[in-house]
């Protein structure tokens, strides 16, 4: 499956539909992507940018239907930083205004960080805010299964960027894999940061090229097309 398959624009703020039930809208601003799973009367959102822009993510959902019939949704972040979790309270609050329950989902060392409401890691001080600390409903570990309608997204362990960055995994009709910042078309995620780690990065990497992906799904950028072409030649840049 190639890029055909796709419908939208690279533009910011024009979503990009990954059929059957993906889409993708690209960060404004610092944020990072933003991207929403429906199944049935369910939804996943990963990731949620800075705060700053959240209302635009929203307005596009309410725009094209895409949350119509949706009672409940879950936000998983893959991994600690202020540009990935601090939309968190404010899409919490306009879904629940909607009647949605929410429930917020991460790997169990994310969830540790957010629960603690740790700058060290989080870095909400670089954007000039602050991030309130959250109960994580769900916390998760490498392998654990993460259910969304009849949709089970596999959680893949992967860090190097930070401590608790992960992966999510879906083998279903089109094979996708949400990379969060440890994965970019040409590129991986930069290690010099609290918790951050190099070897443990390439390890992360190296495990990727074990999965079988149509289209990987970054937190920055655009989509990974070539999904072991682009892991080799980021892992070769590495070495």
């Amino acid at each position: 499956m190639r890029i055909g398959s796709l419908r939208g624009s690279t533009a910011r703020g024009v979503p990009v539909e990954i059929p059957p039930h993906t889409v993708m809208l690209r960060g404004a601003g610092l944020d990072s992507n933003v991207y929403l799973v429906r199944s049935g009367r369910e939804a996943l959102v990963i990731d949620t940018g800075t705060g700053l822009h959240w209302h635009a993510y929203a307005e596009v959902w309410k725009r094209e239907g895409y949350l119509d019939g949706v009672d409940k949704a879950i936000i998983f972040n893959t991994h600690e930083h202020f540009d990935h979790v601090g939309g968190n309270w404010a899409l919490k609050g306009w879904f629940e205004g909607r009647g949605i329950e929410v429930l917020f989902a991460a790997h169990e060392e994310t969830a540790r960080t957010l629960e603690r409401g740790d700058d060290y890691v989080i870095l909400s001080h670089f954007y000039g805010r602050r991030f309130e600390p959250q109960r994580v409903d769900i916390h998760l570990k490498d392998g654990d299964n993460l259910e969304v309608g009849s949709l089970e997204l596999e959680l893949v362990h992967t860090p190097g960027h930070t401590a608790g960055s992960a992966c999510l995994y879906l083998n279903g009709e089109v094979k996708l894999a949400f990379t969060g910042d440890t994965l970019f078309k040409g590129t991986a995620g930069r290690t010099d940061l609290p918790t951050g780690n190099a070897g443990e990065l390439r390890k992360s990497l190296e495990r990727l090229l074990g999965y079988d992906v149509d289209f990987g799904l970054p937190g920055h950028g655009w989509v990974i097309e070539d999904w072991r072409g682009n892991l080799e030649g980021v892992l070769r840049w590495l070495r």
